[in-house]
């Protein structure tokens, strides 16, 4: 009687070992409901082309962040951040898997109406992506930003807003328009892609030359990015030839 009580001591503690890293990749909630709001905005802003991110701008953008539902309150010193995703543009032309990041801080910039609004980063050239890889930016601090311009084509587009390391847009009742966001801080919410991917993982190991594998609770949101960016980018080449 002894022997089978043993063996069945030592297999519950192997198997809640077994258990362990299931446990430590169990997605929050609220990052779960992040991924597919995120999917929602995205695809808010190409079903009415004429009050959305240009076509041309969604082409040559190296990454795209998107942080749903952010709260004012995100926007006051100790405010509690708003979170969200990136993705960025592979060598290949397939966007990475996706990252959470925060953003919060104090936030000159936010001139919106209601008490939240969606916000749409897109990161124009490799010194954008460089300050999205690192620890954290400052927006209008390390990183150049500027609200980017809202139509079919970025034919209305000004020169600053051609030449910008980021653009951002945010989306309040409906209405998505340009945003100044400078004094916003921009990070990695390092737990959360812990959880996401199951162990610890860098921004630049999931957003450059990726190796890992999209998670299931973040594949529709991939499929809707890999969509319109790629949409975007025939949109664009079809335009030039």
């Amino acid at each position: 009687m002894l022997k089978p009580m043993r063996n069945a001591f030592i297999a519950l503690p192997l198997a809640l070992l077994l258990a362990l890293p299931a446990l430590a990749a169990a997605v929050d909630k609220k990052d779960t409901k992040t991924l597919q709001e995120a999917s929602a905005v995205l695809n808010a802003l190409t079903s009415a082309p004429d009050k959305g991110i240009p076509q041309e701008l969604l082409a040559k953008a190296n990454c795209i962040l998107i942080f749903p539902n952010v709260a004012k309150g995100a926007f006051i010193v100790g405010g509690k951040a708003g979170k969200g995703v990136a993705s960025c543009r592979q060598a290949d032309g397939k966007m990475s898997p996706p990252a959470f990041y925060e953003v919060g801080g104090a936030s000159v910039g936010w001139q919106i109406g209601g008490q939240s609004a969606d916000m749409v980063l897109l990161i124009m050239n490799d010194s954008g992506v460089s300050h999205l890889l690192s620890d954290k930016f400052t927006i209008g601090a390390e990183a150049a930003a500027t609200a980017g311009p809202v139509g079919r084509t970025a034919q209305a587009a000004t020169d600053a807003q051609l030449h910008a390391q980021i653009l951002s847009w945010s989306r309040s009742k409906g209405l998505f328009v340009g945003a100044a966001l400078d004094g916003s801080v921009v990070k990695p919410d390092k737990e959360a892609n812990q959880a996401l991917y199951g162990s610890p993982v860098s921004g630049s190991e999931i957003l450059v030359n990726s190796k890992l594998t999209v998670p299931p609770q973040a594949r529709s949101l991939m499929q809707t990015i890999s969509r319109h960016m790629a949409a975007a980018a025939a949109h664009e080449a079809a335009e030039k030839s």
